[in-house]
């Protein structure tokens, strides 16, 4: 069976790489010395304080194909605001998701909320790119990282003042938390076969309620991929999770910010 993570890792090994000749890090931070003043916002605070639904811009997916290929993240992302998101997922890959860190750029000039660069972070010269470019937090993989790796980039990621959700598929991947985890998401995609089955999230709940017990600052509980009703979200509340990680059941319908403005009634 095709493992599509590992060929994302690998475009994202040469994508890095590209970027770090394009750009070397000390003339990024010197040409953005001005945003890094601005006070990164606490997504983990804004979901917790709300209905927890961080709606994500995303134009496509390898799995799907096209959701909304020509989306802007000009008007989405306020749509979503309006709508009532606690906070937003901008997808900056753009060879399997169709995204880039422009559209970040833009969402952080014309919105308030927290933003979540979602992409597979592999090396510390992301999140770099993620705090200039507005982020207030970002997304590491346990699937795609080392313990240790997941260890450094999580602190650096907090030496920058950004939050960090991590994502896990399976128990296994727990030995991945750390001291600088703010949240945790269970992804109830695999990412090596892209199936998604919204069941993952409830067969580790107990587990996840288990760890979050031994820990002295216990992280957010988030479940990712596969929701698209209310039913479903309540359940997972009733569960312990307090954020919801939402983006094809909003983008394939052509006006996302509408669609989560029904969700959200219905969650009221």
């Amino acid at each position: 069976m095709k493992d599509i993570l590992n060929d994302i890792i690998v475009n994202k090994r040469l994508e890095v790489a590209q970027h770090k000749q394009a750009v070397p890090l000390q003339t990024m931070l010197g040409m953005a010395s001005d945003r890094l003043d601005r006070a990164p916002l606490s997504m983990r605070a804004a979901l917790e304080s709300s209905a927890g639904i961080i709606a994500e811009f995303k134009r496509k997916s390898p799995s799907k194909g096209w959701l909304f290929p020509k989306a802007d993240a000009a008007v989405v992302v306020p749509s979503y605001e309006e709508g009532g998101a606690a906070a937003c997922s901008i997808l900056t890959d753009h060879n399997f998701f169709g995204g880039s860190l422009g559209d970040l750029q833009k969402a952080r000039r014309i919105s308030t909320l927290p933003l979540l660069r979602k992409d597979f972070i592999i090396d510390p010269y992301q999140l770099f790119q993620a705090r200039v470019m507005g982020a207030d937090a970002v997304l590491l993989i346990a699937a795609a990282l080392t313990v240790e790796e997941c260890r450094q980039l999580a602190e650096t990621a907090h030496s920058l003042q950004l939050e960090v959700l991590l994502e896990v598929h399976s128990a296994e991947e727990l030995d991945h938390l750390n001291d600088c985890i703010d949240m945790l998401g269970v992804n109830n995609r695999n990412l090596g076969t892209f199936h998604t089955d919204v069941q993952n999230s409830f067969r580790l709940a107990e587990k996840l309620r288990e760890h979050a017990e031994k820990e002295t600052k216990a992280p957010l509980l988030v479940s990712e991929s596969g929701l698209s009703d209310a039913e479903t979200i309540i359940r997972l509340r009733e569960g312990g999770f307090r954020g919801f990680l939402m983006g094809e059941a909003f983008m394939k319908t052509g006006n996302p910010g509408e669609a989560l403005t029904r969700l959200i009634q219905q969650l009221s």
